[in-house]
């Protein structure tokens, strides 16, 4: 099993023509993953990379059966583009752009309310099942199928963390990047039901940051929900300055919320073990898992 994507995913690209979308859709196609047509406005009727594209999302749909969209569409119409794939019924949109005006995803996050849609971002990496479909910007080689589900709110931490667990033979079931920008899709607590609920997820990585109150509403959502699936959390920006933006946009100490002690202690409360290093967060998971 695994979360979200599987190997009969089929996916759309939308802005498949532009430099992002055919890089990334060539990566894709590599990978394995059944990419099956691609949106842009004007070219519908053409083929790209030897898929049929459309001009609409509803039309892509239709004529491939597609239930997940990929979107690398410039910041200023990536709102219109996560409108669209709603309004088309997508079940999973994986939104990459960044720098997406705030109120624009206000809008989205109203329209998703009445839907079944998933969102995962905007400014995210995406998500990968190893060898079987991988949606969005990770890189394939590093990831190996496995048994430890991973989410994070920072791209370059996903990919030390899945380094270390491939390297300890852990391996991943599935990868989230659920992106770090203020107002987000998809969020911890969505995902660790997820994972929670898969038998093949014997443990879950997060991988949090200073900013928001995510962390420490999985570490509530962990309380109420207890699992013998241990937990393991790192949490970057712990020397950070108030005040000053760290990265990502929702990367900031505000007001005195947002700080990593608390969302560390939050976790800990909930039973989730802390790596104190981003160095050690697959050793921590190994040493748990052999515990038993």
């Amino acid at each position: 099993m695994a979360v979200l994507v599987d190997a009969n995913t089929k996916v759309i690209c939308q802005g498949i023509t532009g430099q992002q979308g055919t890089f990334y859709t060539e990566q894709a196609l590599a990978s394995g993953t059944q990419m099956v047509g691609g949106v842009r406005p004007g070219k519908g009727g053409s083929r790209h990379l030897g898929l049929p594209v459309f001009d609409a999302v509803q039309e892509a749909v239709d004529a491939t059966g597609a239930d997940a969209s990929v979107i690398f569409v410039p910041p200023a119409h990536a709102a219109h583009a996560i409108h669209e794939a709603i309004e088309a019924g997508v079940p999973l949109i994986v939104c990459v752009t960044e720098r997406i005006p705030v109120l624009d995803i206000v809008g989205v996050k109203r329209a998703l309310a009445s839907t079944n849609t998933r969102l995962l971002g905007p400014n995210c990496p995406g998500i990968i099942t190893p060898n079987e479909c991988r949606i969005g910007i990770m890189p394939q080689e590093i990831f190996r199928r496995g048994r430890i589900g991973i989410v994070s709110r920072t791209g370059t931490l996903t990919y030390e963390a899945v380094e270390q667990t491939t390297r300890a033979n852990l391996g991943q079931s599935t990868c989230i990047g659920i992106g770090a920008d203020p107002i987000q899709g998809m969020t911890f607590c969505d995902c660790m039901a997820l994972f929670m609920d898969d038998d093949e997820t014997e443990g879950v990585i997060l991988i949090g940051e200073i900013g928001g109150e995510a962390e420490e509403e999985a570490a509530d959502y962990l309380q109420a929900n207890p699992s013998d699936k241990p937990v393991v959390a790192y949490v970057a920006g712990r020397f950070a300055p108030p005040g000053r933006r760290m990265g990502h946009a929702g990367a900031i100490i505000q007001h005195g919320t947002g700080g990593a002690e608390a969302k560390i202690e939050a976790l800990r409360a909930a039973g989730v073990h802390i790596a104190e290093s981003p160095v050690t967060i697959g050793t921590t998971m190994a040493q748990i898992l052999v515990r038993g």
